[in-house]
């Protein structure tokens, strides 16, 4: 399991608003985990859905559907392809610095192998 702080995911799989979302959440770019939204989730390729939980004092994107603890669900432009990775968001909320970020993508992009990025 690979565990990078929640900067590494925005940069590296790039979550967008889907076209079709109804709410606006998590930055504009969540989908909600009911109704219309949950329907479009539902509907969109597996393997670039992220869920958004609660857990251990922080919140964590992880891939795929969850529906424990669940706060949203992101969709990017990589796919995850079903690896062992997590991204946690902290608690006290901080933000990396420029060479912080950039050895989390390093480590990324050796953990992610030859996908397409």
């Amino acid at each position: 399991m690979l565990t990078l702080h929640e900067d590494a995911f925005y940069e590296f799989f790039r979550p967008y608003r889907h076209p079709q979302s109804s709410c606006d959440i998590w930055g504009g770019i969540g989908l909600e985990t009911f109704g219309e939204d949950l329907k479009l989730v539902k509907s969109l390729p597996a393997a670039h859905l992220w869920t958004v939980v609660d857990g251990d004092g922080d919140q964590w994107i992880l891939p795929g559907i969850h529906c424990v603890n669940r706060i949203c669900y992101l969709v990017t432009e990589v796919a995850h392809d079903w690896r062992d990775l997590e991204f946690r968001i902290p608690a006290r909320g901080y933000s990396l610095t420029q060479l912080g970020l950039l050895r989390q993508l390093n480590q990324a992009r050796k953990f992610m192998g030859s996908i397409n990025v």
